[in-house]
């Protein structure tokens, strides 16, 4: 075999090899994409926003949640979160589970009855310290009428549809 025809080989091999490894690494990013209640598009750095861009910490701090900056961005599974401040920004980097949405963001009331509905800051509840998330009013008064009930069947369900894309539920 000539030269010319080995070093075509050796760069097509290389082509294809680099080509699949992007392929795979970007596959990975959407399949946990399912996993999380994210805004269409794509932040600054390449990664989905989590929450509309509201500041998670504070939904634990006051009555009305802030709208992030994102000067003040944390990534989380792939996952950007905004801060209002980078003091808030410090707090949920020490400790991110205490502050993040329970099922990914997705409504509680949805994951109970085993679909993935938008999870809206509006209609929130901390249960037992955790963030639960709701499409509406109607479902969040709804969920009020039994909440241990609704959070247990949420828990219940999330395993088998959390990697499920939410077109398939």
């Amino acid at each position: 075999m000539n030269t010319t025809f080995i070093k075509t080989v050796r760069t097509w091999t290389t082509i294809l090899v680099l080509s699949s490894a992007a392929i795979f690494h970007h596959a990975s990013h959407a399949f946990a994409a399912d996993e999380y209640n994210v805004v269409n598009g794509l932040t600054l750095t390449g990664n989905s926003l989590g929450m509309h861009g509201i500041d998670p910490v504070s939904m634990f701090e006051g009555d009305v949640p802030e709208i992030g900056d994102a000067i003040h961005t944390s990534t989380r599974d792939g996952v950007d979160y905004y801060f209002a401040s980078a003091e808030a920004k410090t707090r949920f980097d020490a400790s991110p589970e205490a502050f993040l949405p329970q099922f990914g963001g997705f409504c509680a009331f949805g994951v109970h009855v085993g679909k993935k509905l938008d999870g809206d800051v509006r209609y929130a509840d901390i249960a037992d310290g955790k963030l639960n998330l709701f499409v509406n009013a109607t479902i969040f008064e709804k969920y009020l009428e039994d909440k241990e009930t609704v959070i247990a069947g949420a828990f219940d369900k999330w395993p088998g549809i959390r990697t499920t894309p939410v077109e398939d539920l």
